[in-house]
């Protein structure tokens, strides 16, 4: 008989007290092993929460960016197929299933995606653009690596992608505060980024691109079926890359 899979996953978290008894609960009776990495900047009670499970192996450490900060991670994990999920994330019921099913299986790929309900002002955004945006979650450590992106850091990886049925859910930003903190950070790296990349602003970035996502979003993806959400998504997305393009024509013009 074939020896059952086990499962690890990482956690990175910083000030996700009100996050982090979500996501720790909702795996444990799927994922066997769990890394959770705090960044030593967290002021709330995220560690002390943590340590609550069982299974669960926390740490506080200087933060390294993203990708650093996952790979360390990922090198305290015990088992070979890892799930990587984010502190104001959650393993729904159904795939909690589908990853029991998993266990007992013979694994046709070395990575899975997975898809993502995105909760944004308490709702549920099945629309404008937002949904189903599946990301490259699970895996075998030893055939993947994470990249050096400042900002949405992914998983490098040979072969073809597998793809799992159900979903994580993902509670973006219960609050206008809450994504506005992130907002500032988020555009100051995305702009670093590019201006990394050589990036020259073009008059196009500054005019044109915040009403064509405005109108994509809106519009073409039907944000208008999310409701007031929706607009108000739509609306913010319009100002983040207005401002990011804003912040790459400041570092350029520094430079």
């Amino acid at each position: 008989m074939r020896e059952e899979i086990k499962i690890s996953s990482i956690v990175i978290a910083r000030n996700e007290e009100n996050n982090i008894l979500r996501c720790l609960e909702s795996q444990i009776n799927v994922v066997d092993d769990i890394v959770v990495i705090v960044d030593s900047r967290t002021n709330d009670l995220t560690y002390k929460n943590a340590t609550r499970y069982k299974n669960t192996n926390c740490e506080i450490i200087d933060w390294k960016g993203y990708a650093a900060t996952k790979s360390y991670a990922l090198s305290k994990t015990k088992y070979d197929w890892v799930l990587w999920i984010d502190a104001d994330e959650e393993i729904t019921p159904e795939l909690i299933i589908e990853l029991q099913r998993f266990k007992s299986t013979n694994p046709l790929f070395n990575v899975y995606d997975l898809a993502r309900r995105a909760f944004f002002l308490d709702k549920w955004i099945k629309h404008s653009g937002w949904y189903p945006a599946r990301v490259a979650r699970f895996f075998n450590k030893n055939y993947v690596s994470f990249n050096n992106n400042n900002v949405h850091e992914g998983l490098e990886y040979v072969g073809d992608l597998g793809h799992f049925k159900y979903d994580l859910n993902h509670y973006t930003d219960p609050s206008l505060e809450h994504y506005f903190i992130k907002f500032n950070d988020y555009t100051s790296l995305s702009a670093k980024e590019l201006y990394m990349n050589g990036r020259k602003i073009k008059i196009k970035d500054i005019l044109l691109r915040p009403i064509i996502i405005f109108i994509k979003m809106y519009i073409f993806k039907l944000g208008f079926l999310d409701g007031f959400q929706g607009f108000i998504l739509s609306v913010l997305s319009s100002g983040y890359v207005f401002t990011k393009y804003c912040k790459l024509w400041e570092l350029n013009r520094s430079k």
